[in-house]
């Protein structure tokens, strides 16, 4: 079971789902346009009866039952937020990726940049630090793409 946080297009829940018939994705989107492209996208893979998808702000949904993997790839102004309210969730042995840590590589040098981009490199930076010094979690970073973040419960 894979929650997703931010659906987009849909694309990040539909190669999940691809990967095996067992894995079941409850994504939710907060965009209405890219909710839509959304719905026909996973419909055109035929995934409607293992993804579900749904419209609204990840702060504000109801999401119950436990999963083994959470994907956090929204507002990263909220990532903080985001882990605090679905950590809940998060099974016994699972673990919570959240994508796009170093933001085009401004998070590592923000000289140059405007006002709006420093202000979001100040809250993935912040996050980066929540996850380094979290007490109950351990956080691998992972230094591909535009950066992830590996997180799974202390034993």
């Amino acid at each position: 079971n894979i929650l997703e946080i931010g659906s987009a297009i849909g694309y990040s829940a539909i190669k999940m789902a691809l990967v095996s018939n067992d894995i079941k994705v409850t994504t939710i989107e907060r965009d209405e346009k890219r909710y839509n492209v959304a719905v026909e996208n996973i419909e055109k893979f035929n995934l409607s009866d293992r993804i579900n998808i749904s419209l609204g702000d990840a702060l504000d949904t109801v999401i119950e039952g436990e999963y083994d993997l959470i994907f956090i790839d929204a507002s990263k102004g909220n990532n903080i937020n985001f882990f605090n309210k679905y950590s809940k969730n998060l099974g016994k042995d699972g673990i919570i990726v959240t994508d796009n840590l170093l933001f085009h590589g401004c998070v590592e040098n923000s000289e140059g940049q405007s006002k709006n981009v420093k202000n979001m490199v100040k809250k993935i930076d912040a996050y980066n630090n929540f996850l380094t010094n979290h007490q109950d979690f351990d956080t691998v970073f992972i230094d591909t793409g535009d950066g992830l973040a590996i997180t799974s419960r202390r034993n």
